[in-house]
């Protein structure tokens, strides 16, 4: 009997991660874990009520996950904000000997996890970090890229634009603050440095980016943990990551309430009350977000995933552009669908080696995108009604859109 814990399992990202199980038979049980059990039994009825079941867990206290993955085969994680809850998760996981997936894209939690890597060595299990879209997709495409496409690579450059969920938490939010708020980690000439999102040097890295199906839209510097890991796999002298949310309106109500600095966590007094600013900044920003996509007439939720790789082929440069677009699917598809995979390669025996690893140190990039093809019900993986783009830029600039 396989059974796998979702922890997080009715969230944005978590829901569609247990939709995507359920469509298998890889798994017997599937525990839908969260701190929202009614949500949780929700969700579980709904994917599929024969093999998933809910329980209540608190991701924040150890003693409480060890008790909800008992007998777990793997646990997934998508349960954010990773900064927070992700070490703390993954130390309760070693401890109790089970391999697991997440889907950490903060660049801080990610380091953490990588240095409990001898403590999952030791307890002879798998840990696979970073496995959704940026990082996860992102990074699988790059590695694929630069075994298969390019005799050297140069540069890698994740891109990321979207907007519009019809779901969006607190978490998601906290998430987008704390990026701009960190040193953000990049990958330039050939050497680790970080950057800050609103001094000079965060801002040198700004660009117009144009996402196929999506539009041309100001791209700033992300702090996803691609430029701490894909150096260490592919020789390169850049990785850098960076991303918008759309609408612009929306995404700039987020840089002025942090340009205010009003995200501190020490709660002050207000009117006799404590009330601490983060919070407030959070629950602000997502009371105004309806308002913004209605008087931007936004319309469906969209987005897409792009990664630029820039090397040398037979001795001229050369540049691939790999870019994920789709219209009226939500982040947590984008999310959650490469998490299930990342369960599923792992319960197959597919995922190789043994540590705290991030996909491109132990997943074969055509068993991601076999399965990615699988799942979307896709004829093909890319050409006519994939969403998946992939450009061949020669040195003379030509463009020719091609099948892999």
């Amino acid at each position: 009997m396989a059974r796998i814990v979702v922890i997080g399992g009715c969230g944005t990202v978590g829901s569609i991660a247990v939709q995507t199980l359920a469509s298998y038979d890889d798994f017997d049980e599937i525990i839908v874990a969260d701190l929202d059990y009614e949500g949780a039994q929700t969700c579980a009825s709904e994917a599929d009520a024969s093999r998933c079941s809910a329980i209540l867990v608190d991701a924040s206290d150890p003693e409480n996950v060890k008790d909800a993955i008992k007998g777990a085969d793997i646990v997934l994680n998508v349960c954010g904000p990773f900064y927070k809850l992700g070490p703390i998760v993954l130390k309760a996981v070693i401890e109790s000997g089970i391999d697991y997936v997440d889907v950490c894209d903060d660049f801080d939690a990610t380091k953490n996890l990588l240095e409990m890597d001898e403590a999952a060595k030791k307890a002879d299990i798998t840990a696979l970090t970073g496995m959704g879209g940026s990082p996860g997709v992102a990074n699988l495409l790059a590695k694929f890229c630069a075994d298969a496409m390019l005799d050297e690579v140069d540069a890698i450059d994740i891109l990321h634009v979207h907007g519009g969920d019809v779901r969006e938490g607190a978490a998601v939010i906290a998430h987008r603050i704390h990026s701009m708020l960190a040193d953000i980690p990049m990958y330039l000439d050939g050497k680790f440095t970080t950057v800050k999102y609103f001094e000079e040097s965060g801002m040198a890295l700004e660009e117009d980016v144009e996402y196929p199906l999506i539009g041309t839209y100001r791209s700033y510097c992300y702090p996803h943990p691609e430029t701490i890991t894909l150096p260490n796999y592919i020789k390169c002298k850049r990785v850098t990551n960076l991303g918008c949310v759309i609408p612009p309106e929306y995404y700039s109500l987020i840089q002025n309430v942090v340009r205010l600095g009003i995200v501190g966590e020490e709660p002050i007094e207000v009117r006799g009350q404590q009330v601490v600013p983060l919070d407030f900044a959070i629950s602000y920003i997502l009371s105004q977000r309806d308002r913004i996509l209605e008087e931007t007439d936004f319309g469906e939720q969209r987005g897409c995933l792009k990664i630029r790789v820039r090397g040398i082929l037979d001795g001229n440069p050369h540049e691939y552009d790999f870019s994920l677009a789709s219209v009226g699917r939500a982040m947590g598809d984008s999310t959650g669908i490469p998490a299930a995979i990342g369960a599923i390669l792992m319960y197959r025996g597919k995922v190789k080696g043994k540590g705290v690893l991030p996909p491109e140190a132990c997943i074969v990039p055509m068993d991601l995108l076999l399965m990615m093809k699988e799942v979307l019900g896709l004829k093909e993986v890319t050409g006519e009604g994939s969403p998946l783009i992939i450009e061949s830029i020669d040195h003379k600039g030509n463009v020719e859109t091609i099948d892999i």
